[in-house]
């Protein structure tokens, strides 16, 4: 893998992560067309990268990561809550926890509904197939030679299928494939993976198409500004090691800096609300007043409990065992390493249900939060599991602005977790409903006890209001803040995701997605780049 840099492309890229991958892939695939790649962070290389089990240790200890905070989140107790993205080459595809998720088709279907044409579920099926090496082969609905590869979980341990049989127990239904006919149900979770390694973006798209000399790319550049003649995108200027450069667009500017970043760049490049922009003393290109709102993301409180005897993930984590593991996973691709410790996942609905889609989601985590190596049992963690549970479609939104003018400060998040009543009803159902999966015959033989809440809070509303404002964090799905739209009024994007009000400048990534998706967001992430690929070149669904 070669960095090359350009003074000017026929499309720049701001942001190497899961849609800039896509997008450098599937563009270069035309010779004729030259592409310059701008990443803010470096190489995925790192073996805790690549090796699916060493995500816990890039999660907690920031690694790779922008290290984005909120503000205080007046629902949380006025918490600060991390706002984990990747820092790197695949971007948050190279440090997720690697389910594979699309969403339910009313989710699409939303979206046409509110006159985005060619977003319905129906249409934009081709591109989630298109995506995808599925494991089981190609069918209506999946995908069998596409560039990811995803598979169902392998990590053995009987507390998954203990887990899934409490769910049966409890009356919830079981779906083979929640990617496919029926979402809604109790299912083993999918992941990108590939022979034991983590299938980023990076891993999937780009790494194949940096063999080609019509792509250009150019790491550790922080994009500071797009250049504007008036109201058209003619490039963009970023810092490299300090050196202030500019690469140049024949055809077009393209964000794909993430729910974060590409809204920043817009601001600071005077297209956003114009008041917004004068209290920073920076000039109006465009007076575009959704740039940085309609922030949304799933909150998520996890119950947690102790095992009563310890599985497999402990003592495989013993220093010595652990790091034969790893290099087992590394060269190899097997062993225990090879995957995440989760195995399960449910799609579900409440009681609050209104309507035949699930909108609550659960994960089993089958191993403690807290997790480290240990050198012998004397001074091990305690075995445990958590359950997690995650609000499918909140209805509140929040916003990214501007700290300052200077390009190099980290943006103003505000979250605003839970800003409607109807929200935190749905939690505390979604937190009964786990405490009832717990309670079953089914995960008897594991059950320790329940540690987080624990006993002392009782189902109360009060009590689980409690332990939410305590503990609920985010599941690190944001999106919305470049919202896909009909007019300048309602988004900051058209349906072939051109800025309003611009010539020659476009935003994909998770930022254009106009209102939350019920489960994880990377598989939609890279749909959109798909899609937007091929309508650049002119082609059809695949």
């Amino acid at each position: 893998m070669t960095a090359r840099s350009a003074q000017e492309a026929d499309y720049v890229i701001v942001g190497a992560g899961s849609a800039g991958c896509v997008l450098a892939a599937r563009l270069t695939e035309d010779p004729g067309t030259e592409v310059a790649l701008l990443e803010a962070g470096g190489r995925d290389w790192n073996p805790l990268v690549q090796v699916p089990l060493g995500w816990g240790m890039v999660y907690s200890r920031k690694l790779h990561d922008w290290r984005l905070k909120t503000e205080p989140e007046a629902a949380l107790n006025n918490r600060v809550v991390e706002f984990a993205r990747g820092k790197l080459l695949g971007g948050s595809s190279s440090v997720n926890a690697m389910a594979y998720v699309r969403g339910h088709r009313s989710d699409y279907d939303g979206w046409a509904e509110r006159g985005l044409s060619g977003w319905s579920f129906d249409e934009i099926l081709p591109w989630f197939r298109k995506q995808e090496s599925w494991e089981g082969g190609a069918s209506p609905y999946r995908g069998g030679d596409g560039p990811l590869s995803t598979q169902y979980a392998t990590y053995q341990d009987d507390l998954v299928q203990a887990t899934i049989d409490a769910g049966r127990e409890t009356g919830h239904p079981w779906t083979d494939d929640y990617n496919g006919a029926q979402q809604e149900g109790f299912a083993r979770i999918q992941s990108t993976i590939r022979r034991g390694r983590r299938c980023s973006a990076s891993v999937a798209y780009l790494r194949p198409a940096l063999r080609r000399p019509n792509l250009h790319l150019q790491m550790h550049a922080r994009a500071t500004r797009i250049i504007m003649e008036g109201t058209t995108a003619k490039g963009i200027e970023y810092l490299h090691r300090g050196e202030r450069r500019r690469v140049m667009a024949r055809k077009e500017v393209i964000l794909s800096a993430g729910v974060a970043l590409s809204p920043q760049l817009l601001l600071l490049s005077g297209i956003g609300p114009a008041a917004e922009l004068r209290a920073q003393n920076i000039a109006t290109a465009i007076d575009l007043p959704k740039v940085g709102r309609n922030l949304r993301d799933h909150v998520s409180p996890v119950l947690l409990f102790r095992r009563k005897q310890p599985g497999p993930f402990h003592a495989a984590m013993r220093y010595d065992r652990i790091a034969r593991k790893m290099a087992e996973a590394l060269l190899r691709g097997t062993g225990i390493a090879s995957d995440v410790p989760c195995g399960m996942i449910a799609f579900l609905r409440s009681p609050l249900a209104s309507s035949p889609v699930p909108d609550v989601q659960f994960l089993l985590n089958a191993a403690p939060l807290t997790a480290k190596p240990y050198l012998r049992a004397a001074n091990s963690f305690p075995d445990g599991f958590g359950l997690r549970v995650v609000l499918l479609r909140p209805e509140s939104s929040g916003t990214i602005s501007l700290a300052s003018s200077d390009p190099l400060a980290q943006p103003r998040i505000h979250q605003n977790f839970l800003q409607h009543d109807h929200e935190w009803r749905l939690l505390r159902h979604g937190i009964r409903m786990a405490r009832d999966i717990a309670a079953q015959s089914a995960l008897g033989g594991f059950m320790g006890g329940e540690v987080v809440p624990g006993p002392d809070c009782s189902n109360s509303d009060a009590d689980l209001d409690g332990f939410i404002r305590n503990r609920a964090l985010t599941t690190h799905h944001p999106l919305g803040t470049c919202a896909m739209a009909t007019s300048a009024a309602e988004g900051v994007v058209d349906d072939r995701l051109r800025v309003f009000g611009a010539e020659r400048l476009r935003v994909i990534d998770a930022s254009v997605i106009p209102e939350m998706i019920g489960g994880n967001i990377n598989a939609g992430v890279i749909m959109i780049a798909e899609r937007m690929a091929d309508h650049l070149r002119g082609r059809p669904a695949a």
